[in-house]
């Protein structure tokens, strides 16, 4: 007798994420999902961001243009989509449908990146509370994943978001300050992180945008920690 399979919604997706847990598949053809949940864990801390100068005039001089939740199917369909050094995927069409319906039930939101006109750029990810769950992003042109990171490190700021998960450190994301934290201090960090009231906002102030970007090149106050406590793109 073949083990009977638990059915996958929106909802449960929520109460994993909230347990620390999150759902990768195998490749982008595989109808099976797997629950991870990391030993060691990414998180960005949100006032220990790094941004490079040069990276800095890129996001300010307004090559690009940059919205949020304007199209999340197509830019969860380019983080899915195969690219030079990236032919396989781990999202499926079952994790890209149920991102679309938390998407529609305002937990999943996506930073888009435009040059022209076209998308070639962005990210996405879950919110709960005052939590972000980086899950993917894309880059189909040079700089526009860091400038979505960027314009998502400003955005949760002013939100006043407390934690960034990465769920995994790559050479991309260390650049810009992100650590790896054990399990058991991630998921201290997450319990109060979820319990703050839900603050997204998909279309900020741009004045006071632009000037928390530009903060993000301010050094950290004397005496704070780059790391988080308790009381972060794969």
């Amino acid at each position: 007798m073949s083990r009977r399979q638990i059915e996958i919604t929106p909802d449960l997706m929520l109460r994993a994420y909230r347990a620390g847990l999150f759902p990768m598949a195998e490749a982008r053809g595989s109808a099976r999902l797997y629950w991870l949940d990391p030993e060691m864990r990414g998180v960005l801390p949100l006032d220990g961001f790094h941004l490079p100068r040069r990276l800095a005039r890129t996001v300010l001089n307004g090559e690009f243009e940059v919205s949020c939740d304007t199209d999340f199917p197509a830019a969860i369909g380019m983080c899915a989509a195969p690219a030079p050094g990236r032919e396989e995927t781990w999202i499926n069409t079952e994790i890209e449908a149920l991102f679309i319906a938390l998407h529609h039930m305002g937990h999943a939101h996506s930073i888009e990146v435009r040059e022209g006109g076209r998308l070639v750029g962005g990210l996405y990810g879950v919110t709960i509370g005052g939590v972000f769950f980086g899950e993917s992003m894309f880059s189909r042109v040079r700089d526009a994943s860091k400038v979505a990171l960027v314009h998502l490190v400003a955005r949760l700021r002013l939100m006043g978001f407390s934690l960034l998960d990465t769920q995994f450190i790559t050479g991309h994301l260390a650049q810009f300050g992100t650590l790896e934290i054990p399990r058991a201090a991630y998921k201290a960090l997450l319990a109060e992180a979820v319990e703050q009231p839900p603050a997204w906002d998909a279309a900020p102030d741009p004045e006071r945008l632009r000037a928390e970007i530009r903060a993000l090149r301010s050094p950290a106050p004397e005496g704070a920690s780059s790391a988080p406590t308790p009381s972060d793109s794969r």
